[in-house]
């Protein structure tokens, strides 16, 4: 029987090498796919590990970003702070000068149309960003509240112990002398947002003054009767915009605003012995002024006319360049707080008593002391020794995070 052979065809054995080397690959390429999809695993985790870091990580920690730049002060707007707080210490002043002297009478009268409807102007355009916020509500209770109680009850004392009143009581709803502009101011802001949303809020603010003064039961609580009628001011801020301020520093209405306000005086001269300066302060009703009803809303719209045109004269005149009391601009809180117990101390020491003082030559050292006085007032060494009270951080009330921090630095004006 023959023998069987069996033979193996050289084929065969390629293919089984090439079915081997094929095996060996798909096995890297599946162990190449499994090392991928572990490290993209592995990356995912530690993504979220890191996201869920960052999101239990304490309030107090801020990641390292440099702070933003502080918003560089407007020269003009400090210039205009500036002058129009030594026209509020001159009018101070001149008030016990008044008696005798017509002229001083209408410089004073000229002076209270427009000095203090100009710092409410400018005092609304800034609050245009009040919104409510923690940020702005913590920059209100420390740049207002604050100096409102502080000075409100320091003037009560100072009021006791030259016995203008020595049984006065400290009371916060009662706002003594000068304390009321805080009072009025933080009405106001609270009430910007209301003023931002409704349609026509200037002919609304002026129908809320124009009501007041008919209104004589609206009481003496936060001198609200004064905060109404000089609402339309600072709505009327609320309002402006750069481009209006730019408008009146033109060339040609620098020019026109000298003529106008020679004629203002003029007016203001002739209506000395036949016109209430009162009306100016806007702190009483119609009736408590003696005159017929219908003479408060007329009264506080022909006001409201004039001290606008006198306020665009003013600052018409305001230099918009950097000059040597730019800096002061920064203090007029202080210069504008600190300045009535000047004022009430020359009263009570007899300051004003000597005949020369009524004369022309002393109305002059008046009004050069008065500047004088409450430039020094201004400046940034008095700012800083008084800044506990007129602008106390009280990071202990409020804690101090840094958006917090950041927050009332925008929300500074």
């Amino acid at each position: 029987m023959s023998d069987t052979v069996t033979t193996v065809r050289p084929d065969a054995e390629a293919g089984g090498t090439a079915r081997t080397e094929q095996a060996r690959t798909e096995r890297a390429q599946a162990e190449v796919a499994r090392t991928e999809r572990a490290l993209a695993h592995r990356a995912r985790t530690e993504r979220s590990l890191t996201h869920q870091a960052r999101t239990e990580r304490a309030p107090t920690e801020q990641p390292d970003v440099a702070p933003r730049p502080a918003r560089p002060r407007d020269a003009f707007f400090d210039n205009a702070k500036y002058l129009a707080i030594v026209l509020v210490a001159v009018g101070h002043a001149w008030e016990p000068l008044r008696q005798g002297s017509r002229a001083v009478t209408a410089l004073y009268m000229l002076v209270y149309a427009f000095h203090m409807p100009a710092f409410i102007i400018i005092s609304g355009y800034f609050s245009r960003t009040f919104d409510g916020s923690p940020a702005r509500l913590r920059r209100l209770v420390t740049g207002v509240v604050v100096p409102y109680v502080v000075f409100e009850t320091a003037y009560t004392l100072f009021t006791r112990w030259t016995s203008q009143d020595p049984d006065r009581p400290v009371s916060l709803l009662d706002p003594l002398y000068l304390t009321w502009f805080l009072a009025a101011l933080f009405v106001w802001r609270l009430t910007t947002p209301l003023w931002r949303l409704v349609r026509w809020p200037l002919p609304l603010a002026l129908a809320v003054a124009t009501a007041a003064t008919t209104a004589p039961s609206i009481g003496r609580d936060l001198d609200l009767q004064r905060t109404l009628q000089f609402l339309p001011y600072f709505v009327f801020g609320l309002l402006l915009r750069p481009e209006h301020f730019r408008l009146v520093r033109r060339r040609r209405v620098r020019i026109l605003a000298v003529p106008v306000a020679g004629c203002a005086l003029a007016v203001a001269y002739w209506a000395v012995p036949r016109m209430d300066y009162a009306w100016f302060f806007h702190a009483d009703s119609a009736p408590e002024l003696g005159v017929p009803l219908w003479y408060g809303p007329l009264m506080t719209l022909a006001a409201f006319g004039c001290s606008l045109v006198l306020v665009g004269c003013f600052l018409a005149w305001v230099p918009g360049r950097r000059t040597w009391f730019t800096a002061l601009g920064a203090g007029t809180l202080s210069g504008y707080l600190l300045h009535g117990f000047v004022a009430q101390a020359a009263k009570h020491w007899g300051w004003y008593e000597p005949a020369w003082v009524r004369g022309p030559a002393g109305v002059m050292i008046a009004t050069l002391v008065a500047a004088l006085v409450v430039t020094a007032l201004c400046t940034p060494s008095v700012r800083r020794v008084f800044r506990c009270v007129t602008e106390p951080g009280m990071a202990w009330a409020f804690g101090d995070t840094g958006a917090t921090r950041a927050g009332a630095r925008r929300a500074a004006p």
